[in-house]
């Protein structure tokens, strides 16, 4: 299995391991992606036995082009931050 997936690869994963339609395993991934979408803008969203996912709020910093060396201003910014669970972790073989 590829590394990089997109939603359509996911909706025919889970259409070939589930018997489901494509179309309609496309819209479970479409309304699973807003749905977290919706409750991140709200708060922070924990999925059991998963990880969390959170909003960091970046500050603006000062960067610099490795290549020339020139410094410019990176602007502030909100980031999503996920952490998985202790579960998914010992799965994975993650030291925590």
């Amino acid at each position: 299995m590829k590394s990089n997936l997109n939603k359509e690869d996911i909706s025919f994963i889970l259409s070939k391991k589930t018997g489901l339609s494509t179309n309609y395993s496309k819209k479970l991934i479409n309304d699973l992606i807003d749905l977290i979408i919706s409750i991140l803008k709200e708060d922070h969203l924990i999925l059991k036995n998963l990880g969390s996912f959170k909003i960091i709020h970046k500050k603006k910093r000062i960067g610099r082009n490795p290549k020339t060396k020139k410094e410019y201003e990176i602007s502030s910014r909100k980031t999503i931050s996920f952490k998985g669970s202790s579960s998914v972790n010992k799965k994975l073989k993650i030291i925590t």
